[in-house]
């Protein structure tokens, strides 16, 4: 098998969480296999005009579902075959733009695949990570209980503390549990970064956080300043510092 970038990329991101937000960089620069034809009388590598007819293979999930298969590289989609068949390859990009609403699954029948439902999709169109983060604005002063979780979210913590790294803007990150009863009967946890030119680590760890937070728990992101939470966040320690 011919590994492309794509595909290790792929390979790490399934075995590390902090390697998935690399991951969703790599495809969405890359181009990616399909099982399909257009309506094109040609042969070989060629652009694909605006308004050509594009059909593309769907197949079907266990729960009768359907599902757009794609692949890294053409022996991964050689490996998912029983025939030749047909194929096309084009911006991963492209493909969630011309499928925007399908659900699509990356590299099935091998050992390194992943699905993408339609939430996903938009997100990574939109953002390039796989989850599009809420903006909440607190509008009025509001008293809120700050603690330490009971339970440590180990995964996620390691995982944030391999991707942070990356991120030479992050000086300091730091985590505590916030109840607002106005709000949720639950706890949340609340991650606080602090440093210059947060964005980007901060949309990176919201993907990272997606797949590594307890089941259930919701999570919370806050720039570290000069307010209450973040006076608790700096007394009670960071869990990651720039070395």
């Amino acid at each position: 098998m011919t590994d492309t970038p794509l595909a290790q990329a792929l390979e790490r991101a399934a075995q590390e969480p902090a390697q998935r937000p690399a991951f969703y960089w790599a495809l969405m620069n890359a181009d990616v296999f399909v099982i399909g034809h257009t309506d094109l009388n040609t042969h070989g590598q060629h652009t694909i005009p605006a308004g050509a007819n594009v059909s593309l293979v769907h197949w079907e999930k266990a729960d009768g579902s359907p599902v757009i298969p794609f692949f890294t590289h053409l022996e991964a989609l050689q490996r998912a075959l029983d025939a030749e068949t047909s194929y096309l390859s084009l911006p991963a990009r492209s493909l969630f733009e011309l499928t925007r609403g399908a659900t699509l699954c990356l590299n099935p029948k091998s050992d390194h695949g992943k699905e993408f439902v339609p939430q996903e999709i938009d997100a990574l169109l939109d953002t390039g990570m796989n989850q599009t983060a809420e903006t909440r604005v607190v509008e009025k002063e509001t008293r809120v209980m700050l603690g330490q979780p009971a339970e440590y979210p180990t995964a996620m913590m390691e995982a944030l503390q391999q991707l942070l790294p990356g991120h030479p803007g992050v000086t300091a990150a730091y985590l505590c549990l916030m109840h607002d009863p106005g709000t949720s009967q639950t706890p949340t946890l609340v991650v606080g970064f602090e440093g210059l030119d947060l964005d980007a680590a901060m949309s990176e760890a919201g993907s990272v956080v997606v797949d590594t937070a307890p089941s259930g728990q919701a999570v919370d992101f806050v720039m570290v300043d000069g307010s209450s939470i973040g006076e608790y966040m700096k007394k009670s320690g960071a869990f990651y510092q720039k070395g």
